[in-house]
């Protein structure tokens, strides 16, 4: 037979066994229709029945609705690829892997899901270490259609001509598909070096280091649909939270868990961590550089203890014909000693009101002539509607965003930031907040919630997703962002030591998976990255493991051999991986005028979309993104996206246009690591638009 003919027969045995399995899921289907009816009935039913009788039945109905409702959920998920895998052992044994475990009606297995220990092979078997498997079958459908097949032998000594292998392997096909506008699960392409930081145990803190197209991601999220699958009463419970570096990257990843049945993980962006106080826009890297660093502790802390600008300055207050004074200077004394107690300031009113009338005893018991108890001053005073309008008023309890804004007053930030910021820095700041229209920026997410602990929570509580002060400044009263049991941190080199605060408290009882490369890093100070990040985990005593991914499944060895030259000046050859695709089509490297850069960049994006099926992304600098972004609307076509060097972290293209390269190094602060990530973001095309004839070697 012809390869093309033991193909189409292979095809067609296992789309019969596809086609079993979709028709017992249709059955199980059913099933869990027909339970959740029955838990209705019952629950009709105990109307009409004793109490405690009705108390057990609607208890079953509870338990019976909840386990049907799980099963629908499960099944209702995206099922394109539901089964995927198969291996053939020596034992004579077949086993299908797939996205979930399916039994027929005499529990016989048709399907194991991925996540058991059983299906580790088709992960971990290799032609060194074949774990029995002599051949592993990779089976991808669109719907409940097989379309393809591809074959690895990994013991050909156990080979017999009745198994038939087709294909050059699993991987290296999945590579040449098109991206679409969500990334796919890699189940059935996970290699042995990703499959064992997939299933490594859940405590402590899993590390995951790889360059760019490595699968970090893709590793990470299959990390999260493991853990749920083997211990869900401990990760599902609490829940399990995913921080990806912007919205872009939340939205690419958002279809990933759900296709694999997990649809209670919850996907959150650095920028929207705290409830109520998205992120409108990025900061210019100097200005992210001052308000990411821990020095902004400092000035935080500073900025609370002091006065709210409509505070009265002077207290009058007239008891049995004497009036009793508290001036400034008096009232600041006071207020210093209130914030240097134990309770956070939104918690202290009830000191600061006592302090208060402690310092009008001790103003009255200095008059002459005036006898005065103690006991009865306070008791007297403290039950005056005068003196507790002057205590709501003096000792205000601000939201964290009045804080913030608050700042914009350059005289006001100087004496907070005195000693800790140069007068250069204060001024960067002051320019960032003076516009209140603006919005918050991300860096200033992780200020808020840093001033959301420093203030405490005030005694009233608020509606969850009530605003506090306005949609721009306020946040959302939630209280339980530390009662995750799993967090993972994507991108975790690009997070200042501020914003490792902010996910911290959301880890205080969790377990981590970590993942990032140290060369693709947008901080500028990286020890006191470290610092606050081994604050976040706990401290140097928690348990962690490293894995390191070596292989670039994503970039071509062409297009990364060019983005590997801009960064030897800051990275060594072992930390670069190794691309193993070769397409034999180099990058386009264009030099043209600054005048001509935008219109460059809209022909090759139009270029590009008649040489690619999927996704062109347009990367330029992040003043650029604008005018470009306008330019390529008339091309009406939604595979096109512009974004800048940092929004284009974790994303993936099939083709790429990069705008002057040179512009992209300038405006970070980390020189070009900012450019390498943007080089290697295509994984068939790329094409960079540059003013200088001599880049790259010019660099």
């Amino acid at each position: 037979m012809s390869e093309t003919s033991v193909r189409e027969a292979e095809i067609a045995v296992e789309q019969k066994h596809v086609d079993m399995v979709y028709a017992r899921v249709a059955v199980m289907r059913d099933e869990a229709e027909a339970m959740r009816t029955r838990g209705d009935e019952l629950a009709h039913g105990a109307r009409n029945e004793a109490v405690f009788e009705q108390a057990a039945m609607l208890f079953e109905r509870d338990v019976m609705v909840r386990h049907a409702t799980q099963i629908l959920r499960t099944l209702d998920a995206e099922h394109e690829g539901l089964v995927f895998g198969r291996l053939d052992t020596t034992e004579g044994e077949t086993m299908y892997v797939g996205r979930l475990g399916v039994r027929d009606g005499d529990f016989e297995n048709l399907v194991t899901d991925w996540r058991a220990p059983a299906a580790a092979p088709f992960y971990q078997a290799t032609a060194e270490s074949p774990m029995e498997v002599i051949r592993r079958r990779v089976i991808r459908s669109t719907g409940q259609s097989v379309v393809d097949i591809d074959d690895d032998l990994l013991m050909p000594e156990n080979h017999q001509d009745s198994m038939p292998v087709v294909g050059e392997g699993a991987l290296m096909a999945s590579l040449t598909r098109a991206r679409g506008e969500n990334m796919r699960d890699i189940v059935a392409t996970i290699q042995k070096e990703q499959d064992e930081a997939i299933r490594a145990p859940w405590r402590g803190v899993t590390e995951i280091t790889g360059g760019p197209g490595t699968g970090k991601t893709a590793v990470a999220l299959h990390r999260v649909a493991y853990l749920l699958y083997r211990d869900r009463r401990r990760m599902g419970g609490s829940g399990v939270l995913v921080v990806g570096p912007s919205p872009a990257f939340t939205s690419y990843i958002s279809r990933v868990l759900p296709s694999m049945g997990e649809d209670n993980v919850e996907l959150r962006s650095l920028s929207d961590l705290l409830d109520g106080a998205k992120a409108r826009y990025v900061d210019p890297a100097p200005v992210a550089a001052v308000k990411g660093s821990l020095r902004m502790r400092r000035v935080l802390k500073k900025a609370i203890r002091e006065a709210p600008d409509d505070a009265p300055n002077e207290l009058r207050i007239v008891y049995r014909g004497e009036v009793l004074k508290l001036d400034a200077r008096e009232l600041a004394a006071v207020r210093t000693a209130v914030h240097n107690g134990r309770k956070p300031p939104n918690q202290a009113r009830v000191d600061a009101a006592e302090a208060l009338l402690e310092a009008l005893w001790r103003k009255a018991d200095s008059y002459e002539d005036f006898p005065v108890k103690r006991a009865e001053l306070i008791a007297e005073l403290g039950d005056r509607i005068d003196f507790h309008r002057f205590v709501v008023v003096w000792w205000q309890l601000p939201h964290a965003g009045e804080v913030l804004r608050a700042l914009g007053d350059r005289r006001r930030l100087a004496r907070a930031a005195n000693r800790v910021l140069t007068r250069s820095e204060v001024d960067l700041l002051a320019d960032s907040w003076a516009d209140r229209a603006a919005g918050w920026s991300v860096a200033d997410v992780a200020l808020l919630d840093e001033i959301r602990v420093l203030l405490g929570r005030p005694a009233r509580r608020r509606r969850r997703g009530e605003q506090v002060n306005g949609p721009s400044q306020g946040y959302r009263g939630r209280e339980d962002y530390d009662e995750y049991s799993h967090i993972v941190v994507d991108e975790s080199q690009d997070l200042s030591p501020m914003q490792w605060r902010m996910v911290g408290r959301r880890g205080k009882y969790a377990s981590w998976t970590v993942v990032g490369d140290p060369v693709q890093s947008s901080w500028p100070d990286p020890a006191e990255a470290a610092q606050a990040q081994d604050a976040a985990f706990g401290g140097p005593r928690t348990q962690r493991r490293r894995f390191g991914l070596r292989t670039n499944y994503r970039n071509s060895a062409e297009i990364f051999d060019l983005a590997g030259r801009v960064v030897t000046d800051v990275a060594t050859a072992d930390q670069l991986p190794h691309a193993v695709r070769s397409t034999g089509i180099e990058p386009s490297i264009r030099v043209t005028d600054t005048a001509e850069l935008t219109k460059g960049a809209l022909a090759a994006a139009t270029e590009l979309l008649g040489e690619v099926d999927g996704t062109v992304g347009v990367i330029t600098a992040t003043s650029r993104v604008a005018a470009t972004r306008a330019a390529v609307e008339e091309l009406n076509d939604e595979r096109v996206r512009v974004v800048d060097g940092l929004e284009s972290k974790g994303l993936e293209y099939d083709a790429v246009v990069l705008v002057e390269p040179g512009e992209l190094v300038t405006e970070s602060t980390t020189g070009p690591r900012t450019l390498y990530v943007a080089l290697t973001r295509a994984t068939q095309r790329l094409t960079v638009l540059t003013t200088d004839p001599t880049w790259p070697d010019g660099r």
